[in-house]
C-alpha cells in the first residue's frame, strides 16, 4: 500500500514515474509547459543557445507570451519582443502570444486550456503559481532552469513541505479571495510558507469561484510559497470542461497525508483587506486606514484581472464618478476578458466612470509603463507587489487590495470600503 501522500507530492510522483515521493527528496520532473515572457524569455533563450541546443523539447509546450512591456513602451523593450518573436518563429512554437492576440500570461494560460488539473508547470515569472487554483503544480524558476525545461522537457527541484490552510465560515460581502490571502500573508509573513506548498481548503475555498482561486494561488510566492494548490473539485471541472487541451488529471491530498502545519482561518467575520507599504504581509482591514489620501487606483493584473474582477469593480463604479483628484486605471487580463466586459458593458461603467481603460499588460503592476507613480504618490492596486518602487518612483507608496476596496477608493478619492461608498 503507497504511504499517503498530499495533492502536491501526489502530482510530483506521477511526474517522476514513481510510486511516491518524499519531502526533501530532488527529483528530476517532467513537465507539461515551460513558460517565459518578453523579459524572462531572452535570458533563457541565450542559455538555450548557448548550450548548443537546436531545438525546443517540444513547441507545443513552450509557451511565450509578451505582456510586460506591451504594447512596446521604447526601443529596448521593442527589440526584447522581437528577438522572443523570432526564436518563437525559429522553433515553430504553437503558442507564442503577442499584441492583440495576448494578455497577461497568467489569465491567458487557463483561460485557452494551456494549463489543467494534475499537470506540472514552470515559468520564469514568480506568478506561475497562479495554476495551482486548477490542481496543477505550478512554480516559477530562474531564466536558466527555464532554459533547461525547453531544453529536455524536465525540472530538477525538491519536494516540499506543505502547509494545510482551512477556510472556514461564510465570508460577509465584500469579502473576496484577495481577502483571503492578504490575511494569511498578513498572519505568517512573507517567508511564512519559504519553499512550502500552500494548500487550500475548506468550505469557503470550496464556495470560492475559480477567479477567487486564481488570486490565491497567485499570490502563494508573496508568503515564499514553492506552490499554492487547490484540490480539483466540481468548480474546477466546470471551468475545464471543452477547455483544457490535455485530458485533466484529478489528485487530492490523502487523509492521513502529512502536513507540517495545519492553520484554520474564519472568514466569517474577516473585512475587506489592504496591505500597506512595502510589504504584502502589512495587513489591516481597509477600515482602519480610511481616509488614507490616494493620487492612482489600478484595477487589473494577473492576480485580479479577470471578469469576476472587473464585475466587482464595476459593482461600485457604476453610476458614479471616479474622484477628480483619482486617476483609475482598469486593464482586463485577456482580450477575451476585455470582449466580455465589453458585452457586458462594464467598459461604459469604467469610461463613464472617468477612467482609462488598458490593453491587456503587466506594465503598471511593475513600474513599467502605463501607470507609473511620481514621487510621494499612493497607488491603491488590486496587483500583488508592493514593495519599494515597485510601481515607479522609490519615494511612492502602493497598497494592495481587492477590486471593491479599489473601487471604492476611486470613488472617495482616499482608502473606502465599498460599504460607505455604497450607502
Amino acid at each position: 500500500m503507497a504511504e499517503p501522500m498530499t495533492i502536491t507530492e501526489k502530482i510530483l510522483a506521477r511526474a517522476c514515474g514513481v510510486e511516491a515521493v518524499r519531502t526533501g527528496e530532488f527529483v528530476n520532473a517532467k513537465l507539461d509547459l515551460a513558460l517565459a515572457n518578453d523579459i524572462t524569455a531572452p535570458l533563457a533563450i541565450k542559455e538555450f543557445e548557448a548550450a548548443g541546443v537546436q531545438k525546443v523539447w517540444d513547441p507545443e509546450k513552450v509557451v511565450l507570451v509578451c505582456d510586460h512591456f506591451v504594447p512596446n513602451k521604447d526601443i529596448k523593450s521593442a527589440e526584447q519582443a522581437k528577438f522572443v518573436r523570432d526564436f518563437a518563429r525559429r522553433q515553430g512554437l504553437a503558442n507564442f502570444f503577442d499584441t492583440g492576440r495576448m494578455g497577461i500570461e497568467h489569465v491567458i494560460l487557463p483561460e485557452k486550456g494551456l494549463v489543467g488539473p494534475g499537470d506540472v508547470i514552470i515559468g520564469a515569472d514568480s506568478h506561475t503559481c497562479t495554476y495551482g487554483a486548477l490542481g496543477a503544480f505550478a512554480t516559477g524558476v530562474g531564466s536558466t532552469d527555464l532554459a533547461g525545461g525547453m531544453a529536455t522537457g524536465e525540472v530538477w527541484l525538491r519536494i516540499p513541505e506543505t502547509i494545510r490552510f482551512n477556510y472556514h465560515g461564510e465570508p460577509p460581502r465584500f469579502v473576496t479571495g484577495k481577502d483571503y490571502i492578504l490575511f494569511t500573508i498578513g498572519m505568517i509573513g512573507v517567508d511564512g510558507a519559504l519553499y512550502q506548498a500552500m494548500e487550500f481548503g475548506g468550505e469557503a475555498i470550496e464556495s470560492l469561484s475559480m477567479d477567487g482561486r486564481f488570486t490565491m494561488c497567485n499570490m502563494a510566492i508573496e508568503a515564499g510559497g514553492k506552490n499554492g494548490i487547490v484540490e480539483p473539485d466540481a468548480v474546477t471541472e466546470g471551468y475545464c470542461r471543452g477547455r483544457t487541451r490535455r485530458e485533466p488529471v484529478f489528485f487530492s491530498s490523502d487523509q492521513d497525508a502529512e502536513y507540517v502545519r495545519v492553520i484554520d482561518i474564519d472568514v466569517s467575520q474577516m473585512k475587506p483587506q489592504i496591505a500597506r507599504p512595502h510589504l504584502p504581509s502589512n495587513t489591516v482591514a481597509a477600515e482602519e486606514i480610511a481616509g488614507l489620501h490616494i493620487d492612482q487606483v489600478v484595477i487589473g493584473s494577473c492576480t485580479n484581472g479577470r471578469i469576476e474582477d472587473l464585475r466587482m469593480a464595476a459593482e461600485v463604479l457604476k453610476g458614479r464618478k471616479a474622484h477628480r483628484n483619482v486617476r483609475v486605471i482598469v486593464f482586463p487580463g485577456s482580450q477575451d476578458v476585455y470582449q466580455q466586459a465589453m458585452h457586458e458593458g462594464l467598459i461604459d461603467i469604467f469610461i463613464d466612470a472617468e477612467a482609462a481603460v488598458s490593453t491587456p499588460t503587466c506594465g503598471p503592476c511593475l513600474g513599467g509603463h502605463m501607470g507609473i507613480l511620481a514621487a510621494g504618490e499612493r497607488c491603491v492596486s488590486t496587483t500583488n507587489r508592493n514593495f519599494v518602487g515597485r510601481m515607479g518612483h522609490v519615494e511612492s507608496e502602493v497598497y494592495l487590495a481587492g477590486p471593491y476596496v479599489a473601487a471604492a477608493t476611486a470613488i472617495a478619492g482616499q482608502v473606502a470600503v465599498p460599504e460607505e461608498v455604497l450607502a
